[in-house]
């Protein structure tokens, strides 16, 4: 694998293609990219991010959603964040993971993460993907995001594998398919 700052360099050139913008060149594809990166690489890609995210020169607009902060806002408006902790040591872990898969859905990141209008040029940009494991896995997100965002290019930021089939997290952790997406770089 490359240099994780050559990578990121040929990522921020991608990004203000404006084949990538429009979604030129995948088959009728969803415009869904995905850059993968070393766990040991996550410092160096946050600071990317929010490098390019504040650059006034980049032509193209990224929407950053966080999935962490998306979780965490979720869990507020539920009124059980301050509970979490508790519920963990009263009930175990299985039983948090159950609750708060009830209550953090698919649906629910999606209701956070919508905006309009999407504007040519707009690019969302997902972060906080292995911040939010085991709560959340990217390939259900990816999912339920496909029938809001089918205008604009999605760009995940994912501390992972992906093989063009399946989604590895971290390398190591049971791989989840997932097809419709195409390598960032």
């Amino acid at each position: 694998m490359r240099n994780i700052n050559e990578r990121l360099d040929k990522l921020r050139t991608l990004i203000e293609e404006p084949d990538f913008l429009q979604g030129k060149g995948l088959s009728n594809e969803v415009n869904i990219r995905i850059f993968c990166y070393a766990a040991e690489d996550e410092m160096a890609v946050r600071h990317f991010i929010s490098q390019i995210v504040a650059d006034q020169s980049v032509t193209a607009h990224l929407v950053e959603c966080d999935l962490y902060k998306i979780f965490i806002s979720v869990c507020e408006d539920m009124d059980i964040i301050d509970a979490i902790g508790e519920m963990e040591i009263d009930s175990g872990k299985s039983f948090l993971l159950e609750q708060l898969h009830s209550i953090a859905t698919e649906d629910a990141f999606v209701q956070k993460m919508q905006y309009a209008p999407h504007i040519p040029g707009d690019v969302l940009l997902i972060t906080g993907i292995g911040d939010v494991f085991p709560f959340m896995r990217v390939h259900m997100i990816l999912e339920a995001l496909q029938p809001y965002f089918s205008d604009i290019p999605i760009l995940v930021m994912y501390p992972g594998e992906f093989d063009k089939h399946s989604l590895k997290l971290f390398g190591r952790l049971e791989p989840n398919s997932y097809y419709r997406a195409f390598d960032a770089v």
